[in-house]
């Protein structure tokens, strides 16, 4: 089944379905719990036009439950903790968030950009002051805030050591989740490790490298060491659903295909 069709059926599945009642003539309704992204393009659902880009939400769903969760996936390219929040974009997040859902948020790479009053944050004001606000609007509905430190960009040295990019800002979530006791996702020492395992050449493959004329939509070809190609965003939302398991905001029996081979084909736009 194509990732999209699996969006369509989790979308579905989010809608209430009757189950046998035990020991009556009746069925009962069900609701499905439904994990919502707020997060930046490393995240975010792609059009065709940015094929083969692919944001590790849109592979979030292979890893979870089919019978278990739904994922709405929010997160919107070029915008931090700040804009997300200040255009309202949380808004329909938390008009949908219901008792025993999840909402993970990740935010740093775009409020990282100082220089933009729009989205700029600083990693010891206000990134952790805008991250408590979602945090307080998931639990004021019931739901679950889990926060996840920034996925790393692909950057090497010449000894071939993977580099940590984000500066303070990941130490600022780490801190938040402790002050606010929010279960935490390091994505961002997780990735790193894994740049590190796969090596400067390797993670091409998972970043939007592209060679010229491989890809009609980038008949030049790119080097983008930020977004990812379907292999990096499966790799990644695999990282992100370990975590959820490890962190015991996901049971192990709600959690799948963690050791398993998922084809890049299985994704499309």
């Amino acid at each position: 089944m194509s990732l999209s069709r699996r969006h369509a059926a989790a979308s579905l599945a989010a809608l209430p379905f009757v189950l046998a009642a035990t020991g009556t003539a009746e069925a009962r309704p069900r609701r499905l719990s439904t994990v919502y992204l707020a997060g930046d393009s490393t995240a975010a659902a792609k059009a065709p036009s940015a094929a083969p880009e692919t944001g590790w939400g849109m592979a979030l769903p292979f890893f979870l439950g089919e019978d278990r969760f739904a994922v709405a996936n929010h997160a919107v390219n070029g915008r931090s903790s700040k804009s997300f929040y200040d255009e309202g974009l949380l808004t329909p997040v938390l008009a949908a968030i219901r008792p025993g859902d999840l909402l993970l948020v990740q935010f740093g790479h775009n409020d990282e950009k100082t220089d933009d009053p729009a989205r700029g944050t600083d990693p010891q004001t206000t990134y952790p002051e805008y991250l408590r606000r979602y945090v307080q609007g998931a639990r004021d509905r019931g739901a679950r805030p889990v926060l996840l430190t920034s996925v790393e960009r692909r950057r090497f040295d010449a000894a071939g050591n993977a580099l940590p990019t984000h500066g303070a800002y990941p130490d600022a979530v780490r801190l938040l989740a402790r002050a606010e006791q929010v279960p935490l996702i390091d994505v961002q020492a997780t990735s790193l490790a894994l740049w590190q395992r796969l090596g400067p050449e390797a993670t091409k493959d998972c970043f939007d490298w592209l060679d010229p004329g491989e890809w009609p939509n980038y008949p030049d070809g790119l080097q983008d060491n930020t977004h990812f190609q379907p292999h990096g965003a499966i790799e990644v939302a695999r990282l992100v659903a370990r975590g959820l398991k490890d962190a015991r905001v996901l049971a192990p029996n709600e959690v799948r295909r963690l050791d398993d081979a998922i084809p890049d084909s299985w994704i499309t736009w």
